[in-house]
């Protein structure tokens, strides 16, 4: 599968370098998702929620109306998750919630599968220098992805994982990277960060981990139309 991101701040759909410095504002959220309208899912990101800084729920709102989505920032209590479900959200991603000092916050994650479902969660294991961040990518913790993926897996659907070394600066991604991960799990992945080019799309796909795809599809470094033929040859699901 291939997702169109669409990342909320201030009330604008945007797209950040490292998560820190703003590279573009784009069009309205409608005339995204409009242009999106060949992929079945979407993903949306509210960069205020997740730095602490407000929240887009109105935009939120209005996008999971229009269109199927998973929805993540700032999901930090299992009310936040409830609130994002009835805004329309069909998957919920969790991040910074999802670790305690010592490892995986295994109550708020059971609690949290348990009030919504486990097929609605996806933990973000977002990378940088090989070690897991949170908080708006702007805390590490001392924790790799690839140890942590076992534990996860009894609250979770699957996997979102950000290459955050090269997130937004259409450098390329670590496919050697994303080859680990999709050996430790038998749940979804879906790749995110620097991923750049049409073959680097087709190589995920081809290793059954999902692309989501941001400052390539911005710029149009990636084009939209290619995405979607590419989207076209996938199997249909369920006939791997």
């Amino acid at each position: 599968m291939i997702f169109p991101c669409i990342d909320l701040m201030d009330g604008k759909v945007v797209q950040l370098v490292q998560g820190r410095e703003k590279a573009l504002e784009a069009d309205s959220p409608l005339e995204m998702l409009r242009r999106f309208a060949a992929f079945p899912e979407i993903q949306v990101i509210d960069l205020n929620a997740a730095m602490g800084t407000g929240s887009n729920d109105e935009l939120v709102r209005l996008v999971a109306a229009h269109a199927r989505t998973r929805v993540g920032g700032g999901v930090r209590s299992v009310d936040r998750a409830r609130a994002l479900v009835a805004q329309g959200a069909h998957k919920v991603i969790v991040g910074t919630a999802a670790f305690a000092a010592d490892g995986i916050h295994a109550a708020f994650l059971a609690e949290l599968a348990a009030a919504i479902g486990k097929e609605r969660v996806i933990v973000a294991l977002d990378s940088k220098q090989g070690r897991i961040v949170v908080k708006g990518w702007r805390e590490a913790t001392r924790f790799r992805a690839e140890e942590v993926l076992a534990a996860l897996e009894p609250y979770c659907a699957g996997f979102l994982c950000t290459y955050v070394d090269k997130e937004g600066m259409l450098q390329g991604t670590d496919l050697d990277w994303f080859r680990r991960l999709r050996a430790g799990t038998p749940l979804e992945i879906t790749a995110a960060g620097g991923i750049t080019t049409l073959e680097e799309v087709r190589a995920l796909l081809a290793m059954n981990v999902h692309a989501a795809l941001g400052m390539a599809v911005y710029t149009g470094r990636l084009k939209l139309e290619d995405l979607a033929g590419l989207l076209r040859e996938l199997p249909a699901p369920g006939s791997r």
